[in-house]
């Protein structure tokens, strides 16, 4: 059975799969230096990459805000997540009232393109797989001995994704014991 992508448009689609389709994603890598792996791939590729690409992020970011529709298949589109890069003053008459959210109906332009960097590097290597040596510390073969570093392993999200979405929430892998305060 073949695949068909469904991209949020930020109503909360309860059937949605993807951030971004491949438009979206022939959009982004026409401005990326190395989009050779995006570029080689076939369509129904693309569209399989942009599928997990969105499955992961949902599965390892916890995003500000909650869902805006109870049953919504993605993370977003998000009610009260803050955007720190719009204004939050809105001068209603004499009253200045602070609103600077996401807009609830949308999936902002980081997300999408987050969606797209990590389809390609999906497309250049599963990110999900067991690293190498799993469950060896040395490997010997033949007098040749090959050592493991169990905490030298590849993020399942590259930090260009990650830097991507932090202003909107944080990695749940995070490593560092500290927490990320958010005052609403």
């Amino acid at each position: 059975m073949a695949l068909t992508l469904i991209k949020e448009t930020g109503a909360g689609l309860a059937n949605a799969n993807s951030y971004a389709d491949v438009a979206d994603g022939n959009a982004y890598h026409d401005g990326h230096l190395y989009a050779t792996a995006w570029t080689a791939a076939t369509d129904a590729q693309k569209a399989a990459a942009l599928v997990m690409s969105s499955r992961l992020i949902d599965a390892e970011f916890q995003f500000n805000g909650t869902r805006t529709v109870d049953a919504q298949s993605l993370q977003w589109p998000r009610y009260r997540c803050i955007d720190p890069d719009r204004d939050p003053s809105i001068r209603v008459g004499r009253l200045m009232i602070t609103e600077n959210w996401v807009p609830e109906n949308t999936v902002p332009k980081n997300v999408v393109a987050a969606a797209c960097e990590l389809a390609r590097e999906l497309l250049i290597a599963d990110r999900t797989a067991s690293p190498a040596g799993e469950g060896l510390k040395y490997y010997n073969n033949a007098g040749v001995q090959t050592g493991y570093d169990k905490t030298d392993t590849r993020p399942i999200i590259p930090a260009v994704v990650q830097a991507l979405l932090a202003k909107y929430g944080s990695l749940l892998q995070a490593k560092s014991g500290a927490v990320k305060l958010v005052r609403v």
